[in-house]
């Protein structure tokens, strides 16, 4: 069977199974409403479905008593689907293109004043007109055309809103509503191709509901006029324009709760030909108020199904806000992108949540902007950009040290130096020299630390810019010197990480490192360059006593230590890998 002929041949046979679940097409999305949540899907121009879910407030008493029951749930269904209305329009739309809620409310009013007009007092006029401008008075035939007009202006409205693009594509919206609803009715699995399997009709359409409230319509008013004919005089309704327009607006109420007991009745009843001819019109109706959706639309519709049959059956489920994400889920999929080192996920989340990761667990929702944000960052780290320079910061003994490519990113194995620098100076106020000192994050350990009077030396004009968003407000004086150069007086400390990486080697480290200043990383051709200058300047700027503090590379203690002999006893420090890390020499 084509699709044509499905959705012309609605077949209720096929059920297997009734939902109390319902809908509404919105902009770009679809509702549903459930016994007791409301979920909403709709398609954000980024083109990623967004989702909103929410409680209903308890049912009244009111909803249960027959006719009455009908009143509350339109007036229920009205306010529930302005209000998803209006927030699939902020979704839908791009934010410079978000109507005012000022502009929105104006449009809700001009839509009601509208609806008022179109079919409740223009078919009142040409029964008025008629009875005007002619001899006829005849109050029977009057009310057919007033009904007639009625139902004209209801089927012609559909036709031409039909043809606006962005109506129609609401009606698309609709038809993947009803064609999701069908396909769990059906018993199949909520998947797009089942959805489109399935019809675009329904028998709870509100197409056929309104459908109904016109009929009802009709026959009150007709039942009206006579009434009024017979006791006071149709003279009376065709003089008081406002009283009749007035009066029948106080109707709707019944009407609307006759119309929703003869949906409800249909919807429960079996299927035969006397059921099946009631529902045929407005089966008939929805050719026009729904249309074929594409997979994007069913995609969205059953996104919106599942949500809401999940708040109803899961009473604890926790509701969400549009633009936002389980952050289970984002957590765990951020990792997987990042599989050399997972837990950086946790570190981008902790940078962008301002939370620490102990605190991770904590966190239901988290908002899609941050997502987006989280995966900028996370494509940054696969192209090879340090994550400490994507965050901005390192963690260094417990300070936030600000980090960007101007300056070599700390390690954790200078911690051990700067943690050895602090224990050597005590309880004292000595003056410590800190040659090449790139973020200073060792001056502002020791600086936080002790009493000491601390100076940082780099050549680096640009790295000493970033050391002073870090050392502001401490007792450190920043000078730009090539190693000794513009160093002046005695030291009774001088703790150094010079660059003594290999010259050769640089280019076969990882991307992570290769991206940090060279100037940082290199040695020269033994990796040694820095630490000959050390040892031939040392003495005349280290006071009596005075101790040098050198990190090395991994096989470069033994050489540091010949080196640096010529200043007094060296001894070597093992880092926590057991890798003599440390060269400490006291004159």
């Amino acid at each position: 069977m084509s699709k044509k002929q499905r959705d012309n041949n609605y077949d209720t046979s096929t059920k297997t199974r009734r939902t109390l679940i319902g809908g509404q097409a919105l902009l770009e999305g679809v509702m549903m409403r459930g016994k007791a949540s409301v979920a909403m899907a709709v398609r954000s121009p980024s083109g990623d479905i967004e989702l909103h879910t929410e409680r209903l407030k308890p049912r009244s008493v009111a909803s249960k008593i027959p006719i009455v029951r009908g009143v509350v749930s339109f007036v229920s269904s009205l306010s529930v689907g302005m209000s998803a209305l209006l927030k699939s329009a902020e979704v839908s739309s791009p934010e410079d293109e978000t109507p005012s809620k000022g502009s929105t409310a104006f449009a809700v009013a001009l839509g009601v004043l509208l609806a008022v007009g179109l079919f409740i007092a223009l078919p009142w006029f040409v029964g008025w007109a008629i009875k005007r401008w002619t001899s006829f008075d005849n109050v029977a035939v009057i009310s057919v055309i007033e009904g007639l007009t009625r139902l004209t202006v209801f089927i012609a409205y559909l036709s031409a809103v039909r043809l606006m693009p962005d109506i129609k594509r609401t009606f698309m919206y609709h038809g993947a509503e009803h064609r999701t609803i069908n396909c769990y009715e059906r018993g199949l699995p909520l998947t797009v191709e089942n959805v489109q399997s399935c019809s675009t009709k329904h028998n709870r359409c509100g197409t056929t509901f309104l459908f109904f409230v016109v009929i009802f319509a009709i026959l009150t008013y007709a039942l009206l006029n006579w009434i009024f004919t017979l006791f006071v005089g149709y003279e009376y309704l065709f003089e008081n324009f406002f009283f009749t327009l007035a009066i029948r607006l106080l109707l709707l109420p019944l009407i609307a709760g006759l119309s929703f007991e003869l949906l409800r009745g249909l919807a429960m009843l079996p299927d035969n030909k006397f059921t099946n001819a009631l529902r045929a019109p407005g089966l008939a109706l929805q050719k026009l108020s729904t249309c074929i959706p594409d997979d994007g639309m069913a995609e969205c519709a059953i996104a919106a199904f599942k949500a809401v049959l999940e708040l109803d059956e899961q009473p604890n489920k926790p509701t969400v806000d549009f633009f936002e994400r389980e952050f289970a889920t984002e957590r765990k999929r951020l990792a997987e992108r990042l599989p050399d080192d997972p837990q950086d996920a946790d570190w981008i989340y902790c940078h962008i949540l301002g939370k620490k990761r102990g605190e991770l667990g904590s966190v239901a929702f988290v908002n899609v902007k941050l997502v987006r944000q989280a995966d900028a960052y996370a494509d940054r780290l696969l192209a090879g950009e340090p994550l400490d320079y994507i965050l901005g910061n390192s963690e260094f003994c417990g300070i936030k040290i600000n980090v960007d490519d101007r300056v070599l990113i700390p390690r954790f194995e200078t911690e051990a130096l700067a943690e050895l620098a602090v224990k050597e100076i005590g309880d004292g106020a000595p003056r410590v020299l800190d040659l090449c000192t790139g973020s200073g994050c060792i001056s502002a350990v020791i600086a936080k630390n002790t009493k000491a009077q601390v100076t940082a030396v780099d050549i680096s004009a640009a790295a000493l810019e970033v050391a002073k968003t870090n050392l502001d407000g401490l007792n450190v004086t920043l000078v730009k010197s090539d190693m000794f150069d513009n160093v002046d007086g005695k030291f009774d400390l001088i703790v150094t990480n010079p660059p003594y990486v290999r010259t050769e080697e640089i280019d076969g480290l990882q991307p992570q490192v290769t991206a940090q200043p060279h100037i940082a990383l290199d040695g020269g051709d033994d990796g040694l360059k820095f630490y000959r200058v050390i040892a031939d300047n040392a003495a005349e700027h280290l006071s009596d006593g005075g101790v040098i503090m050198a990190e090395v590379g991994y096989d470069q203690a033994a050489e540091v230590s010949r080196l640096f002999s010529k200043l007094g006893a060296c001894e070597i420090i093992k880092d926590l890998d057991g890798v003599q890390r440390i060269v400490i020499c006291r004159k």
